[in-house]
């Protein structure tokens, strides 16, 4: 089951079973119930603390639970966890086994502390690369907490469960029967969900913190940059943000940030939260900004009623893509709907992909794909494309580009795993027209996050925060950074540099600022002394 590579790696990591773990095994006669059996009898002989058992009481087969002997303690597995849930296993059987989990203590005893009783099911796929998070943050819950049960699902082995509650997407969590989320979800998300107590708590917490010299909003590229840099000028640094990472954890592959030749979004973001954690930084997460209030001291004002105060405040809230709307774009995002050429465009290499767009951005992005791709279907709303003159006509110079105006697409197709087509509306006629094709780049501009900032600070007609060479706002000690702002190319490389000038503009403001308190602090002593 397992090759020769994986079993040395699973091996090592065996050996750091400290407790004794029992793994139950509910098994039939069909060949997934024997490649279960196979690996499920590999790991047992890989320590002597765990011990395989079989019996046929659970619905479900094959299924599993990693239990620990003589306790309430377990998570369990529906289907087979390798691919990207293999990590998944092999954290259960080293957390159920008594390693230590890596979590905050204040979050552990609030895990410990929930009151009632959890049953939950996540639905996941084997290939998707947001399901492991939602996996091993429900399997760490139910091992602090024996009240809170857990069981990871394979979708594709339980084709039945998944038809009759519908799923179209994956990861898919219920709680005691009903939908709980889906997507991406951290402990603290989960936690927040459940605990409704804790935001008023965690509200008075942090507007009882010290004013920070400098507060970043956002946790992307260009806010991590921001409070690394500030962090090592020794200055009070806090950084909040809704979901650490922000749209990076979105990104499947990064294959242009300089000096890291490949790896993916989620990968890419938890380097950025362990550098920032590096350094004396203080990471509030999991926190919506709703308003700024300008003043001596910067108040950030929090979703949740809390209210941050900042000697500097840099502005790092980033922007979301655009979507159009139709059925279809939200269930197959990353499965073959995609919104960067530059990141994702590379996957696509030698298939035929459609672009939504004719502007700039979208004439561009299928300039740069037909270089990688058979063939490239350029959609447009208009009767003609807007991009500039010069692009139209690089664009019509490509023989594998065909271009369709005065096309609405109203739904894009799949066969449950990844696209396989487009229909679109020829405004024209009305007649309906679908195209096949494996992939679908949506350009049609970004939106940045910017709507709790209206009225506050000069933002251009497209919401982006105005900014000078120095990444100053027009609001004094409020610097902004990244795709929020008005700097052109949104790239992770220029947003990660750009959050490096701010914090470094922010430092220059603070000791500018100190030493004209200084200066009005003696005028005023003169002024007394005489």
């Amino acid at each position: 089951m397992l090759d020769a590579n994986l079993k040395s790696q699973l091996k090592s990591y065996m050996e750091m079973v400290s407790l004794p773990v029992e793994i139950v095994a509910s098994l039939d006669d069909s060949a997934k119930s024997q490649e279960l059996r196979e690996l499920l009898q590999e790991i047992e002989l890989m320590s002597e603390k765990i011990t395989l058992t079989e019996r046929s009481d659970d619905k479900r087969k094959p299924s599993f639970s990693i239990n620990r002997s003589g306790t309430d303690i377990g998570v369990r597995f529906a289907g087979i966890p390798m691919g990207h849930e293999f990590t998944s296993l092999v954290l259960a059987l080293l957390q159920v086994g008594g390693h230590p989990i890596k979590l905050d203590e204040a979050v552990i005893e609030q895990i410990r502390n929930l009151d009632g009783d959890y049953e939950f099911e996540t639905y996941f796929s084997l290939s998707c690369q947001n399901c492991p998070d939602v996996v091993q943050a429900l399997n760490v819950m139910s091992i602090i907490n024996p009240r809170i049960k857990h069981v990871a699902i394979d979708g594709a082995l339980y084709q039945d469960e998944v038809d009759a509650r519908q799923i179209m997407s994956v990861p898919t969590m219920y709680l005691n029967g009903g939908v709980f989320g889906q997507g991406r979800s951290s402990v603290e998300e989960i936690l927040a969900k459940l605990d409704t107590g804790a935001e008023s708590r965690r509200a008075e917490e942090l507007s009882a913190r010290e004013p920070y010299d400098v507060l970043i909003v956002g946790g992307g590229p260009a806010g991590a940059a921001a409070a690394v840099y500030a962090a090592r000028k020794g200055i009070r640094t806090g950084i909040v943000a809704e979901r650490f990472g922000g749209q990076v954890l979105d990104t499947m592959a990064i294959e242009n940030f300089i000096s890291v030749t490949e790896t993916e979004g989620p990968k890419f973001a938890t380097a950025l939260e362990q550098h920032v954690k590096a350094y004396d930084v203080d990471i509030m997460n999991l926190q919506r900004a709703q308003g700024l209030a300008a003043g001596k001291l910067i108040e950030v004002k929090l979703a949740n009623g809390g209210v941050l105060k900042g000697k500097s405040v840099i502005l790092a809230t980033g922007a979301r893509w655009r979507e159009i709307n139709v059925p279809g774009e939200r269930e197959y995002r990353n499965n073959g709907v995609a919104y960067c050429p530059h990141c994702d465009g590379p996957l696509f290499k030698g298939k035929r992909v459609a672009v939504i767009g004719g502007g700039n951005s979208g004439v561009e992005a299928a300039i740069d794909l037909a270089g990688l791709v058979s063939h490239v279907t350029l959609i447009e709303y208009g009767d003609s494309l807007r991009a500039d003159a010069v692009l139209q006509r690089k664009l019509k110079s490509l023989p594998n580009v065909t271009i369709i105006v005065s096309a609405q697409t109203t739904e894009i197709h799949g066969d449950g795993k990844k696209v396989n087509g487009l229909t679109y509306k020829d405004r024209v006629t009305d007649q309906a027209r679908k195209i096949e094709l494996e992939g679908v780049f949506v350009q049609i501009g970004l939106v940045p996050n910017t709507e709790w900032l209206k009225g506050t600070l000069a933002l251009s007609r497209h919401g982006e925060i105005e900014i000078d060479a120095k990444g100053q706002t027009s609001l004094p000690g409020v610097f902004a950074a990244g795709d929020c702002t008005t700097v052109p190319y949104k790239q992770i490389v220029i947003s990660a540099g750009d959050g490096a000038k701010a914090a470094l503009s922010a430092f220059d403001h603070l000791i500018r600022s100190s030493v004209s308190d200084q200066e009005d602090v003696s005028a005023d002593a003169e002024a007394v002394s005489v």
